[in-house]
Order: C-alpha cells, then structure tokens, then sequence
C-alpha cells in the first residue's frame, strides 16, 4: 500500500510539473515562407491566390489526395466563401476554409478549420507585394495552442512540420504562374 501511494504521488507530482511548466511556454505559433513570382504583376497574383479553388493546381495536400472530397459554399473569391475537404488520408484530414478578409491588391486572410484527424482553427494568409519583374509572395499559417497542451511545444516544431509543406506549395505555385 505504501508503494501504491508513493507511486500515486510521483504521477501526481510529474504531472503538476508538466502544468506548471506548459505555463511558460510559448501558445502562440507562426509558420511563414516566401517565393518570387517572375513575370506576373502583384494584381495578377493577388487574384489568382483570392480564389480558393485554384489552390487545387498547387496545393501539397490536394496532390497528397487528389481523390479527396471537396465542397464549397459561396462565390469564390469572395470573403465568406468556404472551400471544405475531407479525405482519409490523416496528413490531409477533414476540414475547411474560409476567406476572412481580402485587402486588394496585398493581403488574403482565410480560417483554416481543421476537423480530423484532430480539432484546431488558425489564420492562413498570403501577402502579395511588388518586385523586380514580378511579385513577391508571404505564405503564412498563425494560431495558438491551448493550454495545457502548448507544452507539446517542446517537442513538435510547427516551423519545422509544416514549413517544408508551404516551401513545396510554393514552388508548384510559381511552376503554375510562370508557365505562357
């Protein structure tokens, strides 16, 4: 009984500690890439990136699944247009996507519900800014974890999880944009 007890308090104790120290860390996350477009204006990019089903010419997740189910509700393009997927394949999962904000010809904001493999909502968004014979592109997805389980933070790296998924999406982008 006595071994019982002293066990109980070490998981007690292990688990106060866990809480204690998810208390400082860091809930907020931010995962961002970048890429040069040639030969295409920052309008032009600006309303092809506006337009949610186009990301399926270039999306790492469609090419993940391409025979996942999509659905959308609205006039693409459009804030409150919603974009949804599901797929069983668990790196795509079920979700969807809602343009938020369009602020012409620079920035697009969407909410990125995810529903499974696990439940979360962040900010996605695309900044477009002029450059030399072209435009630059700001692929961002922001968010926070919630407390207690931002100290998983401590070991899993958004930056290093999902950059390497926005780097490849922009690539294909600028493959798609580029092409005439």
């Amino acid at each position: 009984m006595k071994l019982l007890s002293k066990l109980l308090f070490v998981l007690i104790s292990i688990i106060a500690l866990a809480l204690i120290i998810a208390l400082f860390v860091d809930q907020d996350f931010k995962v961002e890439r970048s890429i040069n477009i040639q030969g295409k204006q920052q309008e032009e990019v600006f309303y092809y990136l506006k337009h949610l089903k186009n990301q399926n010419e270039w999306s790492v997740w469609q090419q993940m699944d391409p025979a996942m189910k999509q659905s959308y509700k609205g006039q693409d393009g459009t804030v409150g247009f919603i974009s949804a997927w599901s797929s069983q394949n668990e790196n795509v999962g079920k979700g969807e996507q809602e343009i938020t904000s369009l602020h012409y010809p620079n920035r697009i904001e969407t909410a990125l519900r995810f529903k499974e493999p696990f439940e979360s909502t962040s900010t996605a968004y695309f900044d477009v800014q002029r450059a030399e014979n072209g435009a630059t592109v700001n692929w961002g997805i922001k968010g926070t974890t919630p407390y207690p389980f931002n100290i998983m933070g401590l070991f899993y790296n958004m930056d290093n999880e999902m950059g390497p998924d926005l780097e490849e999406g922009l690539k294909n982008l600028k493959k798609e944009l580029e092409v005439e």
